[in-house]
């Protein structure tokens, strides 16, 4: 590998390398979720059903996880900022390339498949790379910071998006998210180095130089599916898979792509709507920052136990809320604060069973699980609305399962020393 030209800030650079993925998630988790905006505007400008609209959305939500465990293996092949500045091009293309979809199809393309591979190229599995390579010390904050993009991408676009769907049309908001993913291409890379060592640092919090690890050889299509062979043999990866899988389902699954709509059924306008993600993505960002800073503290398994428990009684209360204004301001409060507070406990537990090495590739197959469950979740409550009318079942059946991922969490503790013995090469 070329050294490059050392960077400003020392070892502190590491910093810069997570600000600047900070944004990258962010402007991916605006992409991803903006489908939960253009459904309404989508439904009145094509007249095509929610279950079709959720069936594009399910696709990008599938792709978009599936994607996560060969794009760290891609990450480790050519290199992290050719990947990443790949990912963001496609994304911003393929969202452009909507503007002229006239078909139910052309929305499936562009919105489901080409843009769910590109935002899980630069989704959860890229955080938790960064963290590894770039962090010794503070992991789990760390991660806590990355996996709070997704709330800060909700806080920031949604609003806007919102108010640009209510007021021009879905038009505004496919060049707005275009717009976004484009400009991050040339930020990362001139500001993204391959590694602390390509820039002649050492990884933050580390006291002595660390040999640079070798490029895997061979087939990363194979490495990846032998990755997850070998993690599949173990109960630890099933119970983690499992529970990732219920998170996906009850947030942006469901909850995500359609309480906007829930709200609009309701009577509450899609700007005022969005305002009550945006109130949900502030308390997520310090939940989850938070959530990190307990991650380097405390059992993450019963931080899981808290925090799915929490998740499963917040959905069984919005159904029988009323929807009024203090109502849905209490129900973003307690849903939002765990949004997506499992992703650090989460890392954390693979990172022990697997080791460093294979801890970001077995975790993109774990995220693959969440994303299996959130695209489920997303055409099940397209489904559920065509069906029964509201969406009040759907969330109440989400609520169950928060409480029996609590209860699988639990079961986490007595796997650990099993997964270490199948993993010995990863630890």
């Amino acid at each position: 590998m070329t050294i490059a030209r050392k960077r400003p800030f020392g070892q502190n650079y590491a910093f810069v390398v997570a600000g600047v993925t900070f944004f990258v998630l962010l402007v991916s988790a605006a992409v991803r979720s903006s489908p939960g905006v253009l459904m309404l505007p989508l439904e009145e400008a094509f007249g095509w059903g929610r279950d079709t609209i959720s069936l594009a959305a399910a696709i990008g939500i599938f792709l978009f996880g599936l994607s996560g465990p060969f794009a760290a293996a891609l990450m480790d092949r050519i290199g992290l900022r050719r990947t990443l500045v790949s990912a963001l091009l496609i994304m911003s293309a393929s969202t452009a390339a909507s503007l002229m979809m006239s078909e139910p199809w052309h929305l499936v393309l562009t919105w489901g498949v080409i843009s769910g591979l590109a935002t899980g190229s630069a989704a959860t599995v890229l955080g938790a790379t960064i963290v590894n390579r770039w962090f010794k010390t503070n992991r789990g904050l760390m991660m806590g910071l990355m996996s709070a993009s997704t709330a800060t991408g909700t806080l920031v676009f949604l609003p806007v998006l919102a108010a640009l769907a209510q007021y021009g049309g879905w038009q505004p908001v496919v060049i707005t998210v275009s717009i976004a993913a484009a400009v991050m291409a040339p930020i990362v890379y001139l500001l993204v180095p391959e590694r602390p060592i390509s820039i002649g640092q050492r990884r933050f919090g580390a006291t002595e130089d660390e040999p640079l690890p070798q490029a895997p050889k061979g087939n990363f299509v194979v490495a990846t599916l032998r990755t997850l062979l070998d993690a599949a043999r173990t109960r630890t990866f099933w119970l983690l898979f499992g529970t990732f899988f219920i998170c996906g389902f009850t947030t942006n699954g469901l909850v995500g792509t359609h309480l906007i709509a829930y709200c609009g059924d309701m009577g509450i306008p899609e700007v005022q709507a969005a305002g009550l993600l945006a109130l949900m993505g502030i308390f997520d960002l310090l939940g989850t920052t938070f959530s990190g800073w307990l991650t380097d503290r405390f059992d993450p398994r019963k931080l899981l136990v808290v925090y799915y428990g929490i998740r499963g009684l917040s959905l069984f209360f919005l159904p029988y809320s009323g929807f009024s204004g203090w109502t849905l301001t209490i129900f973003a409060i307690f849903y939002g604060l765990d949004w997506i507070a499992t992703v650090p406990p989460t890392l954390r537990l693979t990172n022990e069973a697997f080791g460093d090495r294979n801890g970001p590739m077995v975790f993109g197959w774990i995220v693959a699980g969440h994303q299996v469950g959130a695209a489920f979740a997303a055409l099940f409550g397209g489904v559920m609305r065509q069906w029964q009318g509201d969406y009040a079942l759907a969330f109440l059946i989400a609520g169950i399962t928060g409480l029996i991922a609590a209860g699988m969490a639990i079961s986490i503790n007595s796997a650990k020393d099993e997964t270490l013995k199948a993993c010995p090469v990863a630890a």
